[in-house]
């Protein structure tokens, strides 16, 4: 399951350089990550802690997710990643993790978080800083910290560290990653570069650790909701990513 020194070796040059316009950005704490830290919101003391969501009631479907999206959840899914964005320019989200049991999802775990600094899009672009709206599969996990007990593939590489060049509340965004499977090769680290689509279409969209504020297209939660997602999601339960502002995850 530990992948080899010299294939994280092989990536970490050529993946410096996309790190640098995906998750993070060096403008982002100058311009808002700092100011937004400062603030009590929906980032400070709740977001210590994934709050127990127990589920009240038999869920068939995932709720406020459209028929559209709906129909994109393979059939062989039993754990689910829901992003439910406030809006379409929102950098303000909510990450609820649903289990499937017997033919109904159960409402596990929910923490509050931050996508793409200028909202969601259906068209994600490089450098758009919006976070792309769709359905993902979820394969691939690693961090510049040592593995917490991950079910999936981990890949410990210090490639994946931040620029301390960035402000410092950024410093620990990629401590953990899980690789949201967009324009991107399964199977791999997650800041491999390939990108199967092409440059153009943007990429290395992950779950990773929290700033304070949006990101460059990621979704970014809490220090204890990453470890809980990498010691939760089990490969061997076809776990993805549903994501998207409320509008388009309905539409």
């Amino acid at each position: 399951m530990r992948r080899a020194g010299a294939v994280r070796a092989a990536v970490a040059v050529a993946a410096c350089g996309v790190l640098l316009t995906s998750c993070g950005s060096s403008d982002d704490g100058a311009k808002d990550g700092t100011k937004d830290a400062a603030k009590k919101d929906d980032t400070g003391a709740g977001q210590a802690k994934g709050a127990e969501a127990p589920a009240t009631e038999d869920l068939k479907r995932i709720p406020d997710v459209g028929d559209r999206l709906q129909g994109k959840i393979p059939a062989n899914a039993q754990q689910l990643v829901a992003v439910y964005g406030q809006g379409e320019d929102s950098a303000k989200s909510t990450v609820v993790l649903y289990t499937k049991s017997d033919g109904t999802w159960d409402k596990t775990r929910s923490w509050p978080a931050h996508n793409g600094k200028k909202g969601w899009t259906t068209d994600h672009r490089e450098n758009d800083k919006r976070s792309p709206v769709g359905v993902f599969t979820l394969t691939d996990a690693g961090g510049v910290l040592a593995d917490p007990g991950a079910k999936f593939p981990y890949t410990q590489s210090a490639s994946m560290q931040a620029p301390h060049y960035w402000p410092k509340t950024h410093w620990h965004d990629f401590d953990y990653v899980i690789a949201i499977d967009y324009n991107r090769a399964k199977g791999t680290p997650p800041n491999d570069p390939n990108r199967p689509q092409g440059q153009a279409k943007g990429g290395s969209i992950w779950l990773h650790m929290d700033h304070g504020s949006g990101t460059s297209g990621c979704v970014s939660l809490s220090k204890p909701g990453m470890e809980y997602l990498l010691k939760n999601l089990d490969p061997k339960r076809h776990p993805v990513v549903v994501m998207g502002d409320k509008a388009n995850l309905k539409g």
